[in-house]
């Protein structure tokens, strides 16, 4: 369709230019313009081909007006260099949409041709008029496709930034999410393998118990880890439609008390207290409160040094607020400054828009704590199980 509009395009001017001898200049021009519309495919594909071609036909319009109509017509821009308004348009599209070096050769073709037929068919004062105004009108084209350049870089650059953005976020969450579902498991692991290497040989039972809490945490750590790499393949839906396995419902506060007694097993109790009217959560909320509790009973197990703490888990009619306290060895900070876990913690809340605290306490130990706003409504009481 695009070389059928060309040769339209040409027929049309063939037209103009031979066929209506008597119009005047500016019936010429104008018919130039309407034209000009038949090479929108061409434009589309070839920009620099519709501009030569565009030349071509506002030139012959121009030289094919009668020689009667040039003496007895005052020749303005408004007679039949309007036709170079065609031109124009076809320049400003080309200074939009190509690259830098291929704007700069239209242009200057585009001015060459212009003042060379403007200079040979002008005459007197109307030569330095119609000069300037085809100046101005090549000027104002190029000003505008400029500007329609910088727009839609500004706009693409936003996209890739937009992009870029989503991406980090995406990977701190899933950096969030193994290190919080690894670091707790293989703190666990390490110290009952200490334990069982210890125990081996005078007590064989204890060892046993400790090779059972590492096989169980391992398998739970797997399975975790398995629903992660499979979430992320989930978004292939070729990948999610070859994967059938159901997916286990993520851990949240009602597993506390099964992540309590996994750290007991690591030898640290853990006394876990409720208060409020406890009842169901967002899920986000839900999930972030228990990496929150989890990575900070991995701390106590791994930098304490003690054999006990206490979470207090408090459900407020308008934000959560979950607390871990040790009294351990708080000045170390529980290894923060080599860590992630606190960092994570504060992304993790900063996302929800709360407030976490995390330090030693002044009578000794290391108090995390952390509050979470709740949306309105909140939800549904549980039933006690």
């Amino acid at each position: 369709m695009a070389w059928v509009g060309g040769v339209l395009y040409l027929f049309m001017l063939a037209l103009l230019a031979g066929g209506a001898t008597r119009a005047s200049g500016t019936v010429h021009a104008v018919g130039s313009l309407l034209a000009l519309s038949l090479l929108v495919g061409v434009l589309r594909r070839m920009p620099l081909l519709a501009l030569a071609m565009t030349l071509f036909g506002a030139t012959a319009v121009v030289v094919g007006t009668p020689s009667s109509v040039h003496a007895h017509l005052a020749v303005s821009y408004q007679g039949q260099f309007l036709s170079y308004l065609a031109v124009d348009l076809v320049l400003g599209f080309i200074v939009a949409t190509s690259t830098r070096r291929a704007s700069i050769v239209a242009v200057a073709v585009s001015f060459a041709v212009q003042l060379l037929v403007i200079g040979s068919f002008a005459y007197g004062d109307n030569l330095t008029v119609n000069g300037v105004i085809a100046l101005l009108a090549m000027a104002a084209s190029c000003m505008i496709g400029l500007l329609s350049r910088e727009r839609r870089e500004h706009a693409v650059a936003l996209r890739s930034q937009e992009v870029a953005e989503a991406v980090t976020a995406e990977r701190l969450r899933i950096a969030r999410e193994l290190h919080d579902m690894v670091a707790h498991s293989i703190g666990i692991i390490a110290i009952q393998a200490a334990v069982g290497s210890r125990v081996i040989q005078t007590q064989p039972a204890e060892a046993r118990e400790a090779l059972r809490a590492i096989e169980a945490t391992s398998r739970e750590t797997l399975s975790g880890l398995r629903r992660t790499l499979v979430a992320l393949r989930q978004a292939d839906l070729g990948a999610a439609a070859s994967w059938q396995a159901p997916l286990a419902p993520a851990p949240g506060l009602a597993d506390i008390e099964r992540l309590a007694a996994a750290t007991a097993d690591a030898g640290v109790r853990v006394d876990v207290r409720r208060s409020g009217e406890q009842r169901s959560l967002p899920a986000d909320i839900d999930l972030s409160a228990y990496r929150i509790v989890q990575e900070a009973l991995t701390n106590v197990v791994r930098h304490a040094g003690t054999g006990r703490c206490r979470v207090a888990i408090d459900y407020g009619d308008e934000e959560l607020s979950v607390e871990v306290v040790d009294d351990g060895r708080g000045a170390t900070e529980h290894g923060s400054a080599h860590g992630f876990g606190i960092v994570g913690m504060r992304e993790r809340v900063g996302l929800l828009h709360g407030h976490l605290s995390a330090g030693p306490r002044p009578e000794g130990g290391f108090r995390v704590a952390a509050r979470l706003p709740l949306p309105e409504p909140v939800g549904v009481v549980v039933e006690a199980r």
